[in-house]
């Protein structure tokens, strides 16, 4: 990819402006990380708040026959109230994830989608396909993204969006900011409260120095993000969930609707079904170990080194500063507390099997 073809934000200039230092990330060039460091960046958020540019994600709304929007994931998408976020995932007949999403009606206009930014042609594609005749789904191309995480997002936006923080975690609505409506949710994907704003192009610097200029906040690229989220046992799409693992591998039926789940009328439902009653699949994991961390790829082998599965992220955790990471076991190996031993460069490294998150989540919920 060249800089030709790669994409660009709207607050690429600010990034480079706030000293940046840019990679290629899913056709977009990207922060990964500011003169604050990674570790500066990880522990910012952790404490006070941290902005990030995710403008790189696909926005989309959909309007018209919302089952025929439903039938693609095992959402309902009936229970979804104005104001509500939910979220879920696009999956194939196998009952493999296509892709995770976040669903919402900030609005009475029908529903507001997020997809992650490396699938989301192929994500609007299958969407615009499936529901083809039913209803009609506008990818929104002229808005910027920005998430403000932290636990003192919420001083920040008492400041200067005070009905916001009225929210409480995956609420949803449409405010104004220094006189711009936006789109606002209190979600995020650090583990911590926070805000996502949805905002157009056109304002979106204004937005991004506001936020900026308050004490509490500093810029955070995409190294703190990741190990954020992995801290807090949030799966990353591509590496910890795709199409080989089922929401019931990736420790995710929490996010399958019981109504679908009781109807079976979602791709793959009898696949995951029969995983749900007979406890045979691998499943997603928390794994703890000491020394250098355990890279995705790495293998998971019992004590007498039997391979019951793989490493799919890792990395070091500075809020607990040390080595975190996640990754699939044989489903008799997954309670905590089970030793197990994980490979790197040909050598067995003891590890054990924790719950995660293993930084507990501080989202607000009243």
């Amino acid at each position: 990819m060249t800089t030709d073809t790669i994409d660009k934000t709207a607050l690429h200039a600010l990034h480079i402006e706030l000293g940046g230092k840019m990679v290629p990330f899913a056709g977009y060039d990207m922060p990964v990380q500011y003169p604050l460091g990674i570790m500066g960046e990880h522990k910012h958020t952790r404490t006070k708040a941290g902005l990030f540019d995710v403008s790189h994600m696909g926005q989309a709304r959909y309007v018209g026959d919302e089952a025929a929007l439903e039938a693609l994931m095992p959402v309902d998408l009936a229970a979804l109230g104005q104001g509500e976020q939910k979220y879920s995932m696009l999956l194939n007949d196998q009952g493999g994830i296509r892709d995770d999403l976040m669903l919402s009606r900030p609005d009475g206009n029908g529903v507001f989608l997020v997809v992650n930014a490396a699938m989301k042609h192929e994500d609007l594609d299958l969407i615009e396909a499936a529901t083809a005749g039913k209803g009609i789904l506008t990818r929104i191309n002229d808005r910027a993204l920005l998430a403000l995480q932290g636990p003192e997002a919420k001083d920040v936006m008492a400041r200067l969006c005070p009905d916001a923080c009225k929210m409480i975690f995956m609420q949803c609505g449409v405010f104004e900011m220094d006189g711009v409506e936006v789109y606002i949710s209190r979600s995020g994907y650090t583990g911590e409260d926070g805000f996502e704003i949805s905002i157009p192009e056109a304002n979106a610097v204004q937005i991004a120095k506001l936020l900026l200029e308050q004490d509490e906040v500093e810029p955070i690229g995409l190294g703190a993000r990741d190990s954020l989220r992995l801290e807090a046992g949030l799966c990353l799409y591509g590496h910890d969930m795709d199409t080989s693992r089922t929401p019931v591998e990736a420790s995710l039926i929490w996010a399958m609707a019981k109504t679908r789940r009781e109807r079976g009328d979602f791709p793959g439902a009898a696949i995951i079904k029969q995983q749900i009653e007979d406890k045979t699949c691998q499943k997603r994991v928390g794994l703890s170990l000491s020394g250098a961390p355990a890279r995705e790829g790495a293998e998971i082998a019992t004590k007498d080194g039997r391979i019951i599965g793989r490493v799919t992220s890792g990395g070091f955790g500075p809020t607990i500063n040390g080595p975190v990471a996640m990754g699939y076991v044989d489903r008799e190996y997954f309670q905590p507390g089970t030793e197990v031993d994980l490979i790197v460069r040909g050598r067995a490294r003891p590890a054990t099997v924790v719950k995660m998150p293993v930084v507990p989540n501080n989202f607000y919920r009243g």
